[in-house]
């Protein structure tokens, strides 16, 4: 049983919350809480770390027995914890190393961009709601949050263990990459711009999402296919990005399944 926190493991544990840097050099990343524990493959899970009342209390002993395991006194575990109210299991998980290639090279392809998302509640969120809506992919530029981040990881809510993604140096070559496979983009923007449920979206697509403040960028905005917009009423004049990608990622599978009201050209 770890009992302080200067112990070594602790500490290693620690900088794997805090550091980019340390998760990528250990090709890792943090989980926390007992529903990302319990749908972690357990061929990807290298480590777990549970507090002392946890595991006394924990019905299923041999799903933590089973693997490499370490028990932290609970002031241990909550001085570690990422979150407010620790609830007492978190493991240590691979990294996945997708490609653009396995991401792309599907039947008409749904996908989304992230162009600058710093938010990681909202690249979390965009994860979640992807796997929901039947999302083939997502591709992040390099600029966005750390998909690793303890944020994002307990805003996907489990779907980063299914939810393929892969970050790319530059965008804008990834969405002309995506020209040549027929695969057409379409980019949340106001100006001159077409309502969303206009657009067919049943063949090849990806909806490109922008920054939180900037939105998408003039550099990818010059190279997309389409320009869609969101009608808004009242005073409103965007929406969270997360929320806007829901919208779009969901009219798209409302077309692919064919049903519902609404306009399919």
């Amino acid at each position: 049983m770890i009992t302080s926190t200067k112990n070594q493991k602790t500490k290693n544990l620690s900088a794997l919350i805090k550091k980019g840097k340390a998760r990528n050099e250990k090709g890792l990343f943090v989980v926390e809480g007992i529903k990302m524990f319990e749908e972690a493959p357990p061929s990807r899970i290298k480590d777990i770390y549970v507090s002392e009342s946890f595991f006394n209390n924990y019905a299923d002993k041999g799903r933590i027995t089973s693997l490499n395991y370490e028990i932290l006194k609970d002031e241990v575990f909550n001085y570690v914890s990422d979150t407010k109210t620790p609830q007492g299991v978190m493991c240590l998980v691979d990294q996945y190393n997708y490609t653009f290639e396995e991401i792309v090279n599907v039947e008409n392809p749904l996908l989304v961009l992230a162009d600058d998302i710093k938010d990681p509640g909202n690249l979390g969120t965009i994860i979640r709601t992807a796997e929901g809506a039947g999302v083939n992919g997502i591709i992040i530029s390099r600029q966005s949050v750390d998909i690793y981040n303890p944020k994002t990881i307990r805003s996907t809510m489990g779907s980063i263990y299914r939810m393929p993604f892969v970050y790319v140096e530059d965008l804008s070559q990834a969405i002309l990459k995506l020209k040549e496979l027929n695969i057409t983009t379409y980019a949340a923007y106001l100006n001159n711009s077409n309502d969303y449920c206009e657009k067919n979206y049943k063949e090849g697509t990806a909806f490109v999402i922008g920054n939180e403040s900037h939105g998408v960028s003039k550099e990818h905005i010059a190279i997309i296919d389409e320009m869609i917009k969101i009608p808004m009423f009242g005073e409103v004049e965007s929406l969270n990005a997360a929320v806007a990608c829901s919208i779009l990622m969901y009219e798209a599978a409302r077309q692919r399944r064919g049903s519902g009201p609404g306009v399919d050209k």
